[in-house]
């Protein structure tokens, strides 16, 4: 779904259907660690743009909404874990390490790339 600022973001729901007002990120919704969420929050939110860039079914996303300095402005902090083996990803956009050496043709894709620049 579209969201406020104009990313697509399958975490973000509105429903404004028969008067109803809902607007609500799923990704914040069980995050008790979290602040609470507002629309305004998705113009600086990296998730998009992290599901832009890494399609895979077996990552798994936790955001959480703080406080910056002195409580001026609000910080997007995204972890990300690997569902299929079970640790944590330290670069969300790349996807989990293990799971890219498993991919068939992606050693043949690293091989040209490293022939080309001899």
């Amino acid at each position: 779904m579209r969201t406020p600022a104009g990313k697509e973001c399958r975490f973000y729901y509105e429903d404004y259907n028969r008067g109803r007002g809902v607007q609500e990120c799923r990704l914040v919704q069980g995050n008790r660690e979290s602040l609470p969420w507002r629309p305004h929050y998705c113009a600086i939110c990296p998730v998009p743009e992290i599901l832009y860039a890494n399609a895979s079914p077996d990552l798994n996303l936790k955001l959480t909404i703080k406080p910056r300095l002195l409580g001026l402005g609000r910080q997007m902090e995204v972890t990300a874990t690997c569902l299929k083996h079970r640790i944590p990803i330290d670069d969300p956009r790349v996807g989990c390490e293990r799971c890219n050496t498993e991919r068939p043709g992606l050693d043949v894709f690293f091989k040209s790339l490293e022939s080309d620049g001899e």
